[in-house]
């Protein structure tokens, strides 16, 4: 294949070939249904190569347009199975894969970025891309000093891709509906282009991964590979072998599935009270399954990757989240409406009912309301469907909620996250990793919840 299309007029009519695609495959399938062709096998059909397309196009592309394609898959387990189904092993492919950048482009920047002599600097390197991302791929080799190391390499031309695809992916975000029905895409994308543009500065990124990695060093549950050398463009780390995500939701075991969502939520929760960074990129593609446990061999660890986009949270997730969590848990609708509208999720000029309020969260928080929960993408269609039907009191309230910015990054790692769960169809103790990690879920002994109500 050819390098990154880095000029916006080629780029462009690539990610325009998406929407017109769609519509001449609809005109295919009507003429396939006049000469007396079933709907379903024409519908089963249409879906299928809309998502060969969309896997083509995107992963040719890299850049936004990849990172887009990503942030899709991850939320597949709210559509309806016969919408999601077509689509889930092409956009299973994005997390893992993409068309590598040719062998003359990757030596060409370790030349530019780590000096002519680079070679010098490994025993072996494999010219063989190890995984491809939206922005770089990485590639398998053994540092000068014998480690096994991943060399990620940015693709030339990445930042300019980057912001040219969301741009103009923003731009036909109503006619990318097929994708996700009933889904508003355009404030994803929005979302993708305020943030994406941070995985460009691989600076960022080691000093995220590093600090990560010296947190989690003896950690018997999270391995988070240490940072080697990290110059523009090139960022070599420690390499670690496992199980990737996507192949633990395809076909992992009942335990191997288990063990991953609750090491996942352990992660989410954890990783902020330790760190002071949230992980922001919860796609499957970044996760691994690694033996060697708490149990022994037989038992599985947690590997994290790419700490390209992450939240800074200084004092941990904010503890707001906990209060009204567990305050909504114990009934407490006034005091949860109370902390609502103090944080802007409810704002000045709209009044709303307080036990409507708390109807509507309820069903949300079922997975902290029990001891162990079974996370399936039943459950989160049935929680997408309550709240986009129109017709619905949970839809009616929440368009008038609002979504403080500083709020935003949080709320889609969460929903991410929980996505990932409901795919791997994991009975997760989730409760447990709020009472050890959610600042404000467990109360403070002595302050009664309507006195925090009355700080806040």
């Amino acid at each position: 294949m050819s390098d990154l299309p880095r000029k916006a007029v080629t780029r462009t009519a690539k990610l325009a070939a998406l929407p017109l695609g769609f519509a001449g495959r609809a005109t295919w399938g009507l003429g396939k249904r006049i000469v007396g062709e079933s709907a379903e096998i024409v519908g089963r059909e249409l879906q299928q190569r809309t998502a060969e397309q969309l896997f083509k196009v995107l992963g040719e592309l890299k850049g936004g347009a990849m990172k887009f394609g990503q942030a899709l898959s991850v939320f597949e387990s709210a559509l309806p199975e016969e919408i999601a189904g077509p689509y889930r092993a092409a956009l299973t492919k994005l997390q893992e894969a993409a068309p590598p950048m040719p062998t003359r482009t990757v030596r060409s920047v370790l030349a530019e970025r780590l000096g002519e002599d680079w070679p010098e600097l490994f025993l072996e390197f494999d010219d063989k891309p190890a995984a491809a991302a939206s922005i770089g791929q990485v590639h398998r080799g053994v540092w000068h000093d014998g480690r096994e190391v991943a060399v990620k390499v940015q693709y030339p031309g990445a930042g300019e891709a980057l912001l040219s695809d969301l741009t103009q992916l923003s731009r036909f975000a109503r006619l990318l509906g097929p994708l996700v029905p009933g889904m508003d895409v355009k404030p994803l994308i929005t979302e993708l282009r305020d943030r994406v543009s941070e995985e460009l500065d691989y600076g960022l990124e080691a000093r995220a991964q590093q600090e990560h990695a010296e947190e989690f060093a003896d950690d018997p549950d999270v391995v988070v590979p240490a940072v080697v050398h990290q110059c523009d463009q090139v960022l070599v780390t420690e390499w670690i072998d496992g199980v990737p995500l996507s192949e633990v939701i395809s076909g992992g075991t009942r335990e191997q599935r288990d063990r991953a969502g609750q090491l996942l939520a352990r992660f989410l929760f954890s990783g902020p009270a330790r760190t002071g960074l949230l992980h922001a990129d919860p796609h499957p593609g970044n996760f691994r399954l690694l033996p060697g446990g708490p149990g022994g061999e037989e038992d599985w660890r947690l590997g994290v990757l790419d700490f390209g986009t992450v939240d800074r949270l200084s004092g941990g997730l904010p503890q707001p989240i906990g209060e009204s969590l567990r305050m909504t848990l114990d009934g407490e609708a006034d005091a949860v409406y109370a902390l609502l509208c103090a944080e802007g999720f409810v704002k000045e000029s709209i009044e709303l009912d307080p036990d409507a309020v708390l109807d509507y969260l309820l069903p949300i928080i079922e997975p902290a309301r029990v001891e162990k929960f079974t996370f399936t993408r039943d459950w989160m269609r049935s929680q997408a469907a309550r709240i986009a039907d129109p017709r619905s009191p949970a839809h009616q309230l929440g368009r008038q909620l609002n979504l403080p910015p500083a709020y935003l990054l949080i709320h889609r790692v969460t929903l991410s996250t929980i996505g990932v769960l409901c795919q791997l169809g994991a009975t997760v103790r989730l409760r447990e990793e709020l009472e050890e990690w959610l600042p404000g879920f467990v109360p403070e002994e002595g302050v009664a919840a309507e006195e925090l109500a009355a700080e806040a």
